[in-house]
């Protein structure tokens, strides 16, 4: 943590805002975390070696390893997930952490239609020539050191701050953040919710707007393939970790020491009552 936002700080914010788990941080790095999550190793094909005919479809496929579903692993654990060029886990989280581009034309006809008697498609967008222009859109930059890690943010040092912070939560903490991200930055339209895998909307999306220059929150978790991977009801808050710095300084200013959301904390707890998660 910084020297202006102290872990005793983040926990005040947790608990004003509703929250029993901290949020990830994410940040590349050229040093492989001491403990942790990865998928297992592979050989991460180029769009080359899909033309010359040389991926090995069933291997891939075999390690499988989705970004959520790593990242889940680790919040149960309250560890690190990490992610390289050999340890990817799908072709997918290859592209949206920076570790391939361009993406393989495999992978649009996957995500939309599917291949007649050899594939069946996901269907979320309309035809493979969609789907080549939205990953053109969206453009990951190439990752800027050999790992993509994410880890609970308290265990950051100052000297290595995230680059940004990924809450996980249903909808009465969601609608905090969503009204909090307003209040520190005063741009009505903070929150930005596009379309895009998992982990698309946690990395992907959050550094394109940075490097834009805004300072955008955004929502995910809508991909259904990627719903496995969260609590019933839990959707992603992403933000730069400028904001997170700004929403933990600042919101004794803010609704949060309000009547109005003390009727939301209420409703909070009767949520973790419901799904067994005590008060």
């Amino acid at each position: 943590m910084t020297e202006q936002m102290k872990k005793n700080d983040v926990e005040s914010f947790l608990e004003a805002i509703g929250l029993d788990e901290e949020p990830m941080g994410m940040y590349y790095s050229d040093g492989e975390p001491e403990e942790g999550i990865a998928p297992k190793s592979g050989l991460l094909p180029t769009i080359e070696m899909e033309a010359r005919g040389e991926v090995d479809w069933g291997a891939l496929f075999g390690n499988f390893s989705c970004v959520i579903g790593n990242i889940w692993r680790a919040r149960k654990k309250k560890t690190a997930a990490y992610f390289d060029k050999e340890r990817f886990g799908c072709l997918g989280g290859a592209f949206y952490l920076g570790f391939l581009k361009p993406q393989l034309n495999f992978i649009t006809y996957y995500v939309s239609t599917g291949i007649p008697d050899q594939m069946e498609g996901e269907h979320y967008l309309e035809s493979p020539e969609v789907t080549r222009d939205f990953f053109n859109t969206i453009d990951p930059p190439p990752a800027p050191a050999r790992y993509c890690v994410f880890k609970p943010v308290t265990q950051f040092k100052k000297e290595t701050p995230p680059e940004l912070v990924i809450f996980f939560a249903r909808a009465e903490v969601i609608s905090g953040l969503n009204q909090l991200a307003t209040f520190v930055t005063n741009d009505f339209e903070a929150v930005y919710s596009p379309f895009g895998a998992g982990c698309a909307n946690i990395v992907t999306w959050p550094l394109r707007y940075l490097a834009q220059g805004k300072l955008k929150a955004v929502l995910g978790g809508w991909d259904p393939s990627d719903r496995k991977f969260l609590k019933t009801d839990e959707i992603t808050f992403t933000v730069p970790f400028e904001m997170f710095q700004r929403m933990v300084n600042r919101w004794p200013e803010s609704f949060l020491t309000t009547k109005t959301w003390a009727m939301v904390r209420k409703k909070i707890n009767r949520s973790r009552k419901a799904w067994g998660e005590g008060e």
